[in-house]
């Protein structure tokens, strides 16, 4: 997944059409940053030329909507979806 503005940036010169943003899971590692943490940043380096999408510490309802108003076009929910069932 993508982590930085700079790799955001990389992907938008290789002309792809989205990325997601995701520490797949980093919450084990020491000292690495949430999702939530870096969208905003990964939103505003695609300068409106990609989509970026969110995955990664979706608890609740209000994660979504804080990536979603952080500039995600879309979060995935994986965790409550399964505990849900």
């Amino acid at each position: 997944g993508i982590m930085t503005a700079e790799d955001t940036a990389l992907a938008v010169k290789a002309g792809v059409d989205a990325v997601l943003v995701s520490n797949h899971g980093g919450r084990q590692l020491d000292g690495t940053l949430g999702s939530i943490e870096v969208v905003e940043e990964c939103v505003r380096a695609a300068k409106g030329k990609l989509e970026v999408y969110m995955d990664g510490g979706v608890r609740r309802g209000k994660d979504i909507v804080k990536a979603l108003a952080l500039g995600a076009k879309c979060v995935f929910i994986g965790r409550p979806a399964i505990w849900g069932l």
